[in-house]
């Protein structure tokens, strides 16, 4: 049975994070990667985001790179066959593949490169490291999750989660994939075509929505507008 075999391939990493020493205990040894190596562990993004992490790597492209670098070290996993996967920031790392940087800091949060494919999967999606929900907020399985950062499809409405959160509209929490919980919310109250006619209505109907008892099991939500 693959069930028994793959419990026992990472049943010892899962007692290691629950039983064992905390994360933060660990020594941190960061690591220069090529961008387009990093792969992704979603199959999906919101490009307006990318957009604004675009915009917002220009304001240090000229001046302040190292600064820059030294704040934002992304955080992976070494899976199978020694690769890096992305765990985290793949708005930011999409961002920087497009302006043309060609390498970024890595930090590995854990050596899973003994792990055959499926179960390094299952681990991942045990720990919610991974999020394998297509653009239209469907679970799909393991294997559509794309090989490279400029494959992963556009989700509207995780743009719009992202922009609602900037605007106030709930808080950053840390949660994994906490404004994909947001954009599936969303998803369900604003439809597609509203949202591509106009998206800064789309984002105060959104606004309205965050505020509302439907949000309250959402993470950061705010409660209700006090005005009203």
């Amino acid at each position: 049975m693959k069930a028994p075999r793959i419990l026992g391939k990472f049943r010892a990493l899962i007692l290691r994070f629950q039983q064992g020493a905390p994360v933060s205990n660990r020594v941190v040894v960061l690591s220069s990667v090529e961008l387009e190596d990093l792969r992704p562990t979603q199959i999906a993004l919101g490009m307006r985001e990318v957009a604004e992490k675009r915009r917002q790597w220009r304001k240090h492209a000229d001046k302040d790179q190292a600064d820059f670098f030294s704040r934002h070290v992304f955080p992976t996993v070494l899976g199978p066959k020694k690769r890096y996967y992305l765990i985290d920031h793949h708005h930011l790392a999409r961002a920087m593949l497009e302006e043309k940087v060609k390498k970024v800091m890595v930090d590995v949060t854990l050596d899973l490169s003994n792990l055959g494919a499926y179960s390094f999967w299952v681990f991942l999606d045990d720990r919610s490291w991974c999020h394998p929900y297509d653009k239209d907020g469907r679970r799909q399985d393991f294997a559509a999750i794309p090989k490279s950062l400029e494959k992963l499809d556009d989700d509207p409405y995780r743009s719009l989660a992202g922009e609602l959160r900037r605007a106030g509209g709930f808080a950053k929490e840390q949660t994994p994939f906490g404004e994909f919980l947001w954009a599936d919310f969303l998803r369900n109250r604003i439809k597609p075509a509203e949202l591509e006619r106009d998206f800064a209505d789309a984002l105060v109907c959104a606004m309205t929505l965050a505020r509302s008892d439907d949000a309250d099991y959402l993470p950061g939500w705010c409660g209700p507008d006090p005005v009203n």
